[in-house]
């Protein structure tokens, strides 16, 4: 008996929304990407999948990695569903704006030490090279 396990994933791949169609036949691994505009509902991506299945263009078959097969858990599959369900940031809406605010700071901070240092270096260059100067001149 042939087994095929496929996965339908959507995700948000900036500035749209795209599917991931995976499957895996007799030891063998395709995959599908299809990018479609807007944000598709449940119901679009499967009308899709149901009218376009012919015309799906699959990457070529690479061989799968033989994976361990565990008795199914519905416990762990339901928590596996909820976490591949919800959105990927922690917290509320306002700690994720103070999370993005402290990204900000960090990474204006990172470029002002960064044109410190260099003002810096080029500060001692300056010197270094004026007391050449004067040395050659047998001050």
């Amino acid at each position: 008996m042939r087994t095929v396990t496929c996965r339908v994933t959507v995700y948000f791949d900036d500035p749209f929304w795209a599917m991931l169609y995976e499957r895996e036949s007799g030891g063998w691994y395709e995959a599908n990407r299809t990018v479609f505009g807007a944000e598709p509902k449940d119901y679009e991506v499967y009308a899709f999948l149901l009218q376009n299945w012919k015309q799906l263009r699959f990457s070529p078959p690479v061989q799968a990695g033989e994976q361990a097969r565990r008795p199914d858990n519905p416990k762990r599959r339901q928590r596996a569903a909820r976490k591949a369900v919800e959105p990927a940031g922690t917290g509320t809406k306002a700690q994720q704006a103070l999370a993005a605010q402290r990204e900000q700071g960090k990474q204006a901070r990172r470029v002002r030490t960064r044109e410190e240092k260099e003002r810096e270096a080029e500060e001692r260059y300056k010197k270094h090279r004026q007391k050449r100067r004067e040395k050659h001149k047998g001050h």
